[in-house]
């Protein structure tokens, strides 16, 4: 049986990590509101892009491009896994590994050879452990990602994709919906779907801005294609960092609320052991008296 020292130094040892936890809580929130902002500003020109791109494709009318070439074979597919670099954040890692590898096997049995981007130190250490080599790790961009990131990232599968190294690129990545939701998510980067090159064509009967096109509109949309696909990566990362930040807090809050629960049981415990001692030691008292008496 626990005697009350025992009890007291857990209570003490608890009520550290509450206070701990409750920091890293008020630490995530604040986060959270960042990376909503960042969020919100890039979004304008997430939209603007996807305008111009299908209004420069209504000029262009049967536009191709690598970047639209669906293969024949699908052979080699990489998949840009991004989680986080640090931990306690509840399942926010393990969600997008669990997916990673579900799509690796479900891409092997269709006879696809799948190479892995890792993004974040978790996913890197994962697959390394089960003995899985990535094809390029990024470190210490989960928290505060930059385009210069995700042109990086870009960059390795842009150009196999053009010249028919690759046959397909997925991204698996958590969705922020609110600070209390993550989603995992799987979008196909590569081959940009036709349905986005296409968005112009809806609008025809509609007055489109008139553009004037330097050098061409050919090259113009070459130039735009590997843009948007940048630009989906960096959408991508910024909702992994807010989704991260939404993840810990809630982690983090379950834990405080865990903390004080247990404080609040151990402190019945240490009282009614202390009543016990007392009880017991009042008795001793009592019987002590009564055998003087005798």
């Amino acid at each position: 049986m626990a005697t009350l020292r025992d009890i007291k130094n857990r209570i003490v040892s608890v009520q550290s990590t509450r206070q701990i936890t409750r920091t890293m809580e008020m630490v995530a929130t604040a986060k959270i509101r960042k990376a909503q902002d960042r969020i919100e500003s890039a979004r304008p020109y997430a939209l603007a892009m996807m305008a111009v791109l299908g209004n420069v494709a209504h000029f262009v009318r049967g536009a191709s491009h690598p970047l639209l070439a669906t293969h024949d074979k699908r052979e080699r597919v990489v998949v840009i896994a991004i989680t986080s670099d640090r931990g306690l954040c509840g399942a926010f890692n393990s969600n997008i590994l669990r997916m990673t590898e579900h799509l690796v096997a479900d891409e092997r049995e269709r006879g696809a050879t799948v190479d892995i981007i890792a993004v974040g130190k978790k996913a890197a250490g994962y697959f390394r452990y089960r003995g899985i080599e990535p094809l390029a790790v990024y470190r210490d961009i989960s928290d505060r990602p930059s385009i210069a990131d995700a042109r990086a990232i870009a960059a390795h599968v842009i150009g196999a994709f053009s010249d028919s190294e690759i046959d397909g690129v997925e991204i698996v990545f958590n969705r922020f919906k609110n600070v209390a939701e993550q989603k995992p998510e799987i979008h196909t980067l590569l081959p940009i779907a036709e349905t986005v090159v296409e968005a112009g064509d809806e609008e025809v009967d509609r007055i489109m801005p008139e553009y004037v096109f330097e050098p061409t509109a050919d090259d113009v949309l070459e130039r735009l294609l590997p843009t948007y696909v940048e630009t989906l990566i960096y959408r991508a990362l910024m909702e992994s960092a807010a989704a991260e930040q939404g993840a810990r807090r809630t982690a983090m809050k379950s834990a405080t609320d865990n903390a004080s629960e247990m404080i609040t049981t151990l402190t019945r415990s240490y009282n009614r052991a202390r009543q016990a001692s007392i009880t017991n030691e009042i008795a001793e008292i009592v019987g002590g008296a009564a055998a003087l008496e005798k």
